[in-house]
């Protein structure tokens, strides 16, 4: 049986240099997607390697009772991007990418659709700007990267209780912005169709 990444996490503390490695090997691919659907692929890149830098040097601080490490390096990772946004003067926290939400929606084939896939993903940018940064990211966490609500929670440094009301401040919000329930209603009828 493979060990925990909070197992792999301690034997690097104590030592072993190809615990982490295997850690980051683990995890590599989420945490990138992760980044490249907040800033593009290229500048994903390059954060990519700070988020495993401070990763191995804040990982004395992992609290190993969590046997996945995940939910942690997404929270290393939003710290990355916050530091990112504020040392760009006038900058502000962008949308995250949806250019791939239409393959994210579990059933459905978006070939049917793509005439309407550009009106669709300003309608679904135009529904995030609505919500606040931390309701978009619990949302964000749990819709795309599948998180629990607790772990998204834990990866934004709040407790599972004001997760879960972010995410229901977040979907009543989605659910009540303008043109939402259009599209809501058309991606149902397209999923039937199929």
């Amino acid at each position: 049986m493979d060990p925990d990444d909070a197992e792999l996490i301690g034997r690097s503390l104590d030592g072993d240099e190809d615990a982490f490695v295997e850690v980051v090997r683990r995890h590599e691919a989420a945490v990138g997607a992760y980044l490249a659907r907040r800033v593009g692929r290229d500048l994903a890149e390059d954060l990519l390697g700070e988020v495993w830098v401070a990763a191995l040097t804040s990982r004395a601080a992992y609290d190993r009772s969590f046997p996945d490490a995940r939910p942690w390096l997404f929270g290393v990772a939003h710290n990355t991007l916050r530091r990112h946004w504020r040392s760009r003067p006038g900058m502000e926290e962008p949308l995250a990418d949806v250019t791939d939400i239409t393959d994210r929606a579990s059933g459905w084939d978006p070939w049917a659709a793509v005439d309407s896939r550009v009106d669709v993903e300003s309608l679904l940018r135009q529904a995030l700007a609505l919500l606040r940064p931390q309701q978009r990211e619990i949302l964000t966490l749990v819709a795309w990267e599948d998180l629990t609500v607790a772990d998204a929670g834990r990866a934004i440094g709040v407790p599972p209780g004001t997760a879960r009301r972010y995410l229901h401040e977040a979907r009543m919000a989605l659910r009540n912005a303008p043109g939402m329930a259009a599209l809501l209603t058309d991606h149902n009828t397209i999923k039937e169709a199929n």
